[in-house]
């Protein structure tokens, strides 16, 4: 019986920290992207066609090299 009045306040001040460390997580932007970096895994990094998107995709302005984009 005398372990539970120190394991309860340990067990309340681990939640109230693991509550802490989510809402931490959320506002500082962890979970903003989840999609992003499972399918950056699916693109070659020497792929020319796939630096030729990114770089349009960042100036979407300039006209292409005369080659059109990768279809989905």
């Amino acid at each position: 019986m005398p372990a539970l009045y120190i394991l309860i306040p340990v067990a309340i001040v681990l939640v109230g920290f693991a509550i802490w460390l989510f809402f931490w997580a959320v506002d500082s932007g962890q979970y903003d992207d989840l999609d992003g970096p499972a399918h950056s895994i699916l693109f070659d990094d020497d792929d020319p066609m796939h630096k030729a998107g990114v770089s349009q995709a960042q100036n979407p302005d300039e006209p292409s090299d005369g080659e059109e984009p990768p279809r989905a």
